[in-house]
Formats: C-alpha cells, structure tokens, sequence
C-alpha cells in the first residue's frame, strides 16, 4: 500500500519540514546522521488538512480564528474551547486512520522482532509475552510537529501538546488532541503575537516508540546563560522528561568543556519525586530516599551524553536544545531544535 499521509522516520529529511513539522524532519536528519533516535513515524500535514475539509471545519475555524482579540483573555479560551471541541468530536476519514493504523503495526512488528532476537540471545523466550503468552501493548508518544515550528525567528516549543505511553486504543483519539492544541490557548495567544496565525499553517503529528527512561533530561549544547560556546549544559532527573519539563522537579545541572570533554562543574538535586509508566498510566511516585540526593549521571555517561549531542550541533551547525533518555544503560535523542534565544 503506498503512503499517503504518513511516513517513517528514515524517509524523511529537513527539505521535508512542510510536511513533517519541525519534530519530524529534525527526527529524519538525525537518523540519517547515525543518531540513535527511537523509531517511529510522522503522519504528515496533509493528513491534518484532510481531516480539517472532509470533517467541514476548516471554514468554521477560520471565521472563529477572526474573532479573537487577543486583548480579551476569556475570548482565546472561550474559542479555543470551541475549535477544540470541533476537531476532537469530528472523524477521522476512513482511509487516513487505516494508514495510521498500518504504520502501528509495522511497529509492533518491529518492536517484536527485536525484542524476540534478543529474548534468545539471553535464552528467555517469555520477555515480550510475560511469561502467559498474552503480549505487552506497545506503548508510543504522541507529540505535535508544527510547519512553522523551531525555525530561526519562530518557535512553537512548548506552546503544543504531546501525549505520553499512548497505546493503539487510545492513538487516533490522542492524534486528534495534537491536531487541536495548534489552537490551544497558549499557541493562540503565541500565533497571534507573531502573526501566524492568519497565515497557512498546519501540524504534524509524530508516533515514536516510547523510551521508559531511568534518567532523562535536555541538553542545551551552548551556555544558555554565559552563552559560552565552548561549554554546554545538561539537565538530568530520575524517570520521564515530564518532570523536567512540567517545572515539578529542579534537575541536576552538569556544565562540560567541549573542547576538552571535561566537566567544569556539577550541580546535585535532591529529587524527592519522578514520573514512571504504572501499568497503563503515568504516575508521579517518590524516588527512594538513598538515592534521590545522589547524582542522577555518572560521570562517564555525562560524557558520552556530551559526545552524542556535539555530534548533533556538528551535523546541524547550530545550537541545539536536545531532549535526551537513558534506558538500559543506552542513550537515546528524542528530540533536537535549534536554540533560538541566542
């Protein structure tokens, strides 16, 4: 079956970025540059402006959109209400949710294949199966890509919604909660402000195999302060990047010489509560009194991690925000964008 309306991630490439939002064609580059990005798919914007004419929302919104004044607080989240109301109560078409749903399934087979190759490398043939032969869900994120996202002048980093640990029931119905949050009240008031919002503008939706990290954080590969170029920071805490990012946890901050991969100094938090995936829900749960004050990165993967994203801002010749995980002693890039605030 030829893909319309989506496509994996080593299909894709930066000359994509009307297509795949900025998530998504940064996801392919760094796949092409031996980056270990999670595996995963992009359903393209063409899906989103499908689903917008075929549902006859895409005129409603755009007399709503008008209305707005931005001075009025209650009037962006009064509509913002509505447009979402629109978008998360419209269907899917048949043939776009088909596709989605096929792409799913090469994941899981994927996911499958890898995960049986290496039950026999450890002689245990009951990992993926739990030992009942009832398989474990595969379980996603679900993040928005913006086309106007993560550019030099505009960025929507954290005005969209991304959805965490999202399994194959749930998919479709979080996809359409992405495709909304391009009118969410934070990305109103944003749009509007930079005069986007009136222009063509439309969202990606990325699925990526979910990493269920012990340690995560983000790396920022220029001093985001002193603006040192030679130094770069990384923030690291226990559990998901939610915590990191929500505000709930102050991180660990560790600043290295990039020149010389040394750490010039470390910063260490006392991180009394972290977000896991229990059972089908993500939950915040305390971190284990002996070791919530200690270092959350050894030193030696506070290197490694230093490695891996000079190799980013290398391949992309800019300062990079990277969003990074540790799962079984392997690091993984979730995400990268350039630094905009410089």
């Amino acid at each position: 079956m030829k893909m319309k309306f989506t496509k994996s991630f080593n299909k894709i490439s930066q000359k994509d970025i009307s297509l795949a939002g900025g998530k998504g064609a940064s996801l392919g580059e760094m796949i092409k540059a031996g980056i270990p990005v999670p595996g995963g798919f992009v359903i393209l914007t063409s899906a989103f402006e499908k689903f917008l004419k075929e549902a006859g929302i895409d005129a409603e919104i755009g007399k709503i959109l008008k209305t707005i004044n931005i001075k009025d607080v209650d009037s962006a989240t009064k509509n913002s209400k509505i447009i979402n109301n629109l978008i998360c109560q419209s269907k899917v078409p048949e043939d776009i949710e088909k596709e989605i749903l096929a792409e799913f399934g090469k994941l899981k087979r994927d996911r499958v294949s890898v995960a049986a190759m290496d039950s026999r490398l450890r002689g245990n043939d009951n990992i993926l199966y739990g030992g009942n032969n009832k398989a474990v869900p595969l379980y996603v994120a679900v993040r928005s890509s913006a086309m106007s996202e993560d550019g030099k002048m505009d960025s929507w980093a954290g005005q969209l919604e991304s959805y965490l640990n999202v399994t194959e029931k749930d998919l479709i119905e979080n996809i359409k909660k992405c495709w909304a949050s391009l009118y969410g009240e934070r990305a109103l008031f944003y749009g509007i402000k930079k005069g986007l919002v009136n222009k063509k503008n439309s969202v990606a939706v990325i699925v990526q195999k979910m990493v269920q990290s012990e340690v995560s954080g983000v790396c920022f590969t220029v001093h985001p302060v002193s603006k040192n170029k030679n130094q770069l920071i990384i923030e690291a805490g226990y559990g998901l990047g939610e915590a990191i990012v929500s505000g709930m946890i102050m991180p660990d901050n560790y600043m290295v010489d990039k020149v010389n991969l040394k750490i010039l100094d470390k910063n260490i938090f006392d991180q009394k509560k972290m977000i896991i995936k229990t059972g089908s829900e993500n939950k915040d749960i305390k971190v284990d009194l002996r070791k919530s004050k200690l270092q959350k990165l050894s030193d030696s993967d506070i290197i490694k991690l230093s490695e891996m994203c000079i190799r980013v801002e290398s391949y992309y010749q800019k300062p990079q925000d990277i969003e990074w995980a540790l799962e079984n002693n392997k690091f993984y890039i979730l995400q990268s964008r350039p630094i905009t605030t410089l």
